[in-house]
């Protein structure tokens, strides 16, 4: 039984080219909405279909009327149209069935290839995971270790550096107390000087003891301000320490932090549950330093608190160099003061005994000068009557008449009396001047020496008081800062 008409894939309908449905653009939405998947390294094959039936189902519907204008004239009933077209060919089927062969030995050779470089792949990338896990996790630890040499060291040197501050400190307090210690005995020495202001006339003299005075006030004030600078260069110093310990223990801290940081990184596992995804954090670079400039900065804070603990030693000795020659320096002027004073003290007692027992002396001697004015006086006064009895006698003689107004011996006898006792006169007056000039003298020689015994007594009443006032002195161990 023939069927009227054939299909147009058959041989004898010529090629595909001749179909009577002209080939239109695909308008399924089967094509829009399925995408095929083509499995890597494996060539574009395009799924097998029936380009007939692929024709007819994408004509329009309102494509019945156009025709190929071959001339030939359709021997397919329009009512049969649709399952006619619908048949493949023998051809068709084996070369679908080839190419289904074909596609589905060379996806599953693909595939076997496809799993075996996956496992490959899967294998080395867990294997490069893993090492690459290992390492950070190395890098990590040699990490830490770094930071511990770090903190050790920085621990060392901030404990030291702890221990020289104070030691410096207290030398500061050492100077200190021993520049207060010497306000007392320079305020003595002072005293001393405006006191002994008070002596009087001649023992106003600027003597040995005023000398060493003026020293020692000197040398006070010297020491004074040599211990004050030396405490202001410590308190500078300590300023200095100050910031080494506050770069020391800042470093400290950030490396402490930093190790408790990587100590938790190095303890996180795959399992751990603090992990969580953080994209895009690798393009962050947040860091400041590199390994060397890391290392150069605790290297720096260290290179620093040593510069600053070998200053505090060396202010230290000096501070102690210069505790111990001020106490002693001090302590000998004090000596040489005493003794300038003893000596001084001794003189002006010497002086003021010589004084007082010149003073008896003269008074001895005012009293035997006052005696002999008074013999004198009675000498004198026991010489009027018998001049008065010469002088009588010659007025009396004058009177003889004529010629017995003779020279004769108790003529010349009376005029030598006279003369004798007048010249005698004159000698004894004389005598009783110059005794009374001599009493005046020692009248005047006693006064001064009451007056110079009266400023020796002073002078030596200041020069003890001011050895009362010196006998509180700082002890060595107090001059040297010790309380």
């Amino acid at each position: 039984m023939e069927f009227l008409g054939t299909t147009q894939v058959a041989s004898y309908c010529g090629s595909r080219k001749s179909c009577l449905f002209p080939d239109l653009p695909p308008t399924s939405t089967t094509k829009d909405t399925y995408q095929s998947y083509y499995l890597p390294g494996y060539r574009h094959l395009c799924s097998w279909r029936p380009s007939l039936l692929h024709k007819v189902v994408s004509v329009p519907p309102d494509s019945d009327n156009q025709f190929n204008p071959s001339g030939r004239p359709p021997t397919i009933l329009p009512a049969l149209r649709s399952s006619l077209h619908a048949r493949y060919s023998p051809r068709d089927w084996h070369h679908a069935t080839a190419a289904q062969l074909r596609g589905s030995e060379a996806s599953r050779y693909c595939a076997g290839r496809m799993n075996t470089d996956s496992m490959r792949l899967m294998q080395d990338k867990d294997q490069l995971t893993y090492q690459m896990q290992e390492d950070s996790k190395r890098n990590l630890g040699q990490r830490m270790s770094n930071i511990d040499f770090w903190r050790s060291e920085l621990i060392y040197e901030l404990e030291s550096l702890l221990k020289e501050t104070q030691a410096l400190e207290t030398a500061k307090k050492r100077l200190e107390c021993a520049v207060d210690e010497l306000q007392g005995p320079l305020k003595v020495a002072l005293e001393c000087l405006y006191y002994r202001e008070k002596r009087r006339e001649i023992d106003l003299v600027h003597d040995d003891v005023e000398k060493n005075l003026i020293k020692e006030v000197d040398v006070f004030k010297e020491c004074q301000e040599i211990l004050t600078k030396l405490a202001q260069k410590i308190g500078q110093q300590l300023d200095i320490n100050r910031d080494a310990q506050h770069a020391l223990e800042q470093d400290l801290a950030d490396k402490t932090s930093a190790h408790f940081i990587d100590e938790k990184c190095f303890n996180l596992r795959n399992t751990s549950d603090s992990i969580a995804f953080y994209h895009g954090v690798e393009k962050i670079d947040g860091t400041i330093s590199v390994p060397a400039t890391w290392a150069k900065f605790s290297e720096d804070n260290i290179r620093n608190a040593q510069h600053a603990r070998a200053n505090s030693v060396k202010l230290r000795e000096d501070a102690e160099v210069a505790l111990e020659t001020t106490s002693e320096e001090m302590w000998n002027q004090y000596v040489s003061t005493n003794l300038a004073f003893n000596h001084r003290i001794a003189e002006v007692a010497d002086a003021k005994n010589k004084l007082q027992a010149q003073l008896a002396k003269i008074l001895q001697e005012i009293f035997q000068t006052e005696d002999t004015i008074m013999l004198l006086e009675r000498s004198i006064k026991a010489k009027e009557y018998p001049l008065k009895v010469a002088q009588t006698r010659l007025v009396g003689r004058t009177n003889r008449p004529n010629m017995e107004l003779c020279r004769d011996a108790p003529q010349l006898q009376l005029v030598t009396e006279v003369y004798t006792i007048d010249d005698t006169l004159q000698t004894l007056k004389q005598r009783l001047q110059e005794a009374r000039d001599t009493l005046q003298m020692l009248m005047v020689n006693k006064s001064k020496l009451e007056h110079d015994i009266s400023v020796k007594a002073n002078s030596f009443f200041i020069d003890r008081k001011c050895m009362d006032m010196r006998k509180v002195f700082p002890s060595p161990p107090r001059l040297i800062g010790y309380t």
